[in-house]
């Protein structure tokens, strides 16, 4: 069995709020034809974020639709398999999957619930795909521990697979052991699950939403390697098809998967992706710029040496920056702004001068759960300055108050509105 894995495609992605990404995303998708005409793969695996936001526009969808439609008119014997991640809306994601299917593009956006446990069987089937020389189990984005359910899907392929063929699984979460490099969690830690969570009885499980790509168990340093070999049971993040931020400073990649048999070994080759546009902090020469001036200058040499792609800028804290700035970069780059483009969330360099209050620490899940908005700022306190905790919560008191007065009172009319229309029914019956 040989697969092709690849997750976080994040298509429709606008970085830095200003620059769209879908030339850069084409040449992705040029790069996967190419590899699945040659290495002719049994089933090309995404691994969920198809999408970067879950209401993506028409021209987003249109440009997601006719990448995999050119994909199966190459490949036509190659299974396509989707699921969704956290970005993606499971549910709209899901609603395509019938027409999909008719082409072999199996989409999985909806998760197993709790509920399936309590059937009888058979609704495994939904998120396996058989193909001739294997099995993937497809699963989208879950919250929560769901282990149960994986095993049982497992637990139904073991059953059924007396031929000893392999058996791929994917996966969008973060495994405990992940190196999360890159990615910028302002709103809360990352939860993890652990990989005996993952559920026992998989050759491969590919994974998707860590953006590095690694093997989990096995060290980084593997990463220069093309090719390799791991015994069964492997976990691996093929990693996101574009370097999403400026932190993601590692080389990205797709993995092909080899399996010759259930429980024997499995071969690894990593097909390194080429950017179509790098990722660059200035200076150049990795340090940082002691004044605005200095900055500006780097900004302009880039320019002038006739390089493209994305610029971040490293600069001191003792650099006075005016307000201008910004604007000053921009206008060196006007007419360039397609090929160089600014990111303007500076790399600050040094000691502060006003040292930052550290950001408060969520679970999202303790986030979710929070249906009062006083639990919040009770957490973030430290957040504002001068702020009166009980005068705040005594005013939330009375807002509350004065809302139910009103819904009572809203009731009360409309508790009357009817009595009334009852009355006049019962009249009219009566005459």
């Amino acid at each position: 069995m040989r697969i092709l894995h690849c997750a976080d495609l994040h298509i429709g992605q606008f970085l830095y709020q200003n620059y769209e990404r879908q030339d850069e995303h084409a040449h992705f998708f040029h790069q996967i034809n190419a590899w699945c005409r040659e290495y002719a793969p049994d089933a090309l695996l995404v691994s969920g974020d198809v999408f970067d936001i879950q209401q993506p526009s028409a021209s987003v969808r249109k440009f997601y639709t006719d990448a995999f439609v050119e994909l199966h008119r190459q490949c036509p014997g190659m299974s396509i398999v989707i699921v969704a991640g956290n970005h993606d809306s499971a549910s709209r994601l899901q609603a395509d999957a019938k027409v999909w299917d008719c082409i072999g593009v199996h989409v999985v956006g909806i998760a197993p619930s709790a509920e399936l446990l309590e059937q009888s069987g058979g609704w495994q089937e939904r998120f396996m795909v058989r193909l001739q020389n294997g099995y993937v189990v497809a699963l989208p984005y879950m919250t929560g521990n769901r282990r149960a359910l994986i095993q049982a899907i497992l637990d139904y392929i073991g059953r059924e697979n007396t031929s000893n063929l392999p058996v791929v699984m994917t996966g969008h979460t973060t495994v405990a052991g992940a190196d999360v490099t890159g990615h910028d969690f302002e709103i809360g830690k990352i939860s993890a699950q652990s990989a005996e969570d993952m559920g026992k009885g998989y050759d491969y499980l590919a994974l998707g939403h860590i953006h590095r790509p690694q093997t989990l168990g096995y060290s980084l340093s593997d990463e220069s390697a093309e090719e390799q070999e791991y015994p069964s049971g492997i976990a691996r993040y093929s990693g996101s098809a574009l370097h999403v931020s400026c932190d993601e400073k590692y080389p990205h990649s797709v993995s092909l998967v080899k399996i010759e048999t259930h429980g024997g070994p499995v071969h690894l080759k990593r097909l390194r992706i080429e950017e179509l546009r790098h990722f660059y902090e200035l200076p150049l020469d990795g340090g940082a710029a002691n004044t605005a001036e200095e900055a500006v200058a780097a900004v302009q040499q880039f320019v002038d040496q006739g390089k493209t792609g994305y610029i971040r800028l490293r600069i001191r804290y003792s650099a006075v920056v005016p307000p201008d700035f910004d604007q000053q970069i921009y206008k060196i780059l006007q007419g360039l702004e397609n090929e160089v483009r600014y990111n303007p969330k500076t790399v600050w360099v040094g000691e502060p001068r006003h040292p930052a209050t550290p950001k408060p620490v969520f679970e999202v899940a303790e986030l979710q759960e929070m249906t009062n908005p006083m639990d919040f700022i009770g957490k973030t306190i430290d957040q504002y300055a001068g702020l009166d905790l009980e005068e705040l919560r005594k005013d939330f008191e009375e807002v509350e108050k004065e809302l139910r007065e009103m819904q009572e009172e809203a009731n009360k009319k409309k508790d009357g509105k009817t009595a009334r229309i009852i009355n006049e029914n019962e009249n009219k019956e009566g005459e």
